[in-house]
């Protein structure tokens, strides 16, 4: 992977966990856990996009939507599991 790449990757999934957990209200994770989550979240959302036949948005407000919408899904999950336990 470029630097550049991994550079993105970091931004993108800053952006996409902060979003995220703007959204999911008591799930922050500190700067290092929002990267995370938004890049786990990145993944979620390019795979199941197209997976249910929904858009694919060009460009990164794209990646950065499904990223968020991704990010929002995990720590949806996270939380239940916490409930759970």
């Amino acid at each position: 992977m470029a630097i550049e790449s991994l550079i993105i990757l970091l931004i993108v999934g800053a952006i996409a966990g902060w979003l995220a957990g703007l959204v999911v209200k008591g799930y922050g994770f500190g700067l290092l856990g929002n990267i995370v989550v938004g890049i786990i979240g990145a993944y979620i959302g390019q795979w199941l996009f197209p997976t249910l036949g929904l858009w694919d948005l060009p460009g990164y407000p794209g990646i950065i939507l499904s990223a968020t919408i991704g990010a929002i899904i995990l720590l949806l999950i996270i939380g239940l599991l916490r409930r759970i336990t």
